[in-house]
């Protein structure tokens, strides 16, 4: 059916050419000829010319298969803006302190909750749109071209695999929250813009699942374990090693992550200054964080801009 359609288009193509061809043949005749020019009103002359462009107008205009590209659609559109926000979000991070050489932030597909967008393996401030991949939910990259993944995506597979509700992650292996995974103090929420921490901030142990090992999330069983553990909760801490957000968008996800470190200085020096440490309430993180879904934008829009300015410097 392709092939027939070609062929007919092609058709079209040359009896529209022939046609303008013919018709313009006979205008020069008639325009050379002393008799037809006298005969031949000036109002006809241009009625021929007129239909002579038009039939040349109209088949050039015909497409043929695979002769031109078709215009971008909506969703090509989304998923360029959505992978200059999750490069955005890679230096705002890195900017912030969150990120490091290490560490990574994905966002899942729009138009394909069964996939993800995530750098290849790179320093999140050295990211750049070329540098974004796409991933099903085993981990295996769908264009690679040669470029390397992070060993520990099955972070990202694993809790997308989970949660429906989560869209965006960031693994980061920012110091100010590993002190909360390595004793026995919980991350709590101390500040209102951390009430997101509320109920409770989980901790991974590796040595459970995997003994002693090099503590990287490497496989989808170890990513099992830690979405387990993290459970329906936004941020998990990762014993030694870091820890994983989780939100429903990019943006937010952003914020979660850097106001988790913000609140983890907080609490460490809330604790170093003696005495007792009043905490919110989870009444308070429930109604404070109803708020924070709502505002949240009006710092990601702030750190978007920074990084923006940043790079063009």
């Amino acid at each position: 059916m392709i092939l027939r359609g070609a062929s007919r288009r092609r058709r079209r193509l040359n009896i529209g050419f022939l046609s303008g061809r013919r018709t313009l043949a006979r205008v020069r005749a008639a325009s050379l000829s002393p008799e037809t020019s006298k005969i031949m009103q000036p109002s006809r002359l241009a009625l021929l010319c007129s239909f002579a462009v038009i039939a040349l107008g109209v088949a050039a205009f015909i497409p043929l298969a695979g002769s031109a590209q078709s215009p971008p659609t909506p969703s090509a559109s989304t998923d360029k803006a959505l992978i200059d926000d999750l490069v955005v979000a890679n230096h705002v991070l890195a900017e912030q302190g969150v990120l490091d050489a290490f560490g990574h932030v994905s966002v899942r597909h729009p138009g394909n909750p069964q996939r993800f967008l995530l750098s290849r393996s790179l320093a999140p401030a050295l990211v750049r749109a070329d540098d974004i991949m796409e991933y099903d939910l085993d981990g295996n990259a769908i264009d690679p071209r040669g470029r390397a993944s992070f060993l520990e995506r099955f972070i990202h597979v694993e809790i997308y695999r989970a949660r429906a509700d989560v869209n965006a992650i960031v693994h980061s292996h920012a110091p100010a929250v590993l002190a909360f995974g390595t004793t026995q103090t919980p991350l709590r929420p101390i500040t209102l813009v951390a009430a997101f921490l509320s109920p409770r901030v989980p901790v991974f142990e590796i040595r459970r699942v995997a003994g002693m090992s090099n503590m990287l999330v490497s496989n989808p069983q170890l990513g099992h374990a830690l979405a387990e553990t993290l459970g329906a909760n936004s941020v998990a801490l990762m014993r030694g090693h870091g820890m994983v957000v989780a939100a429903p968008t990019l943006p937010l996800a952003v914020y979660r992550a850097i106001y988790t470190t913000i609140n983890a200085k907080l609490e460490t020096d809330a604790i170093s200054l003696g005495g007792l440490v009043t905490f919110l309430e989870p009444e308070e993180a429930e109604t404070a964080n109803k708020t924070l879904d709502q505002i949240h934008l009006r710092a990601w829009e702030l750190w978007k801009r920074q990084a923006q300015a940043n790079t063009c410097k």
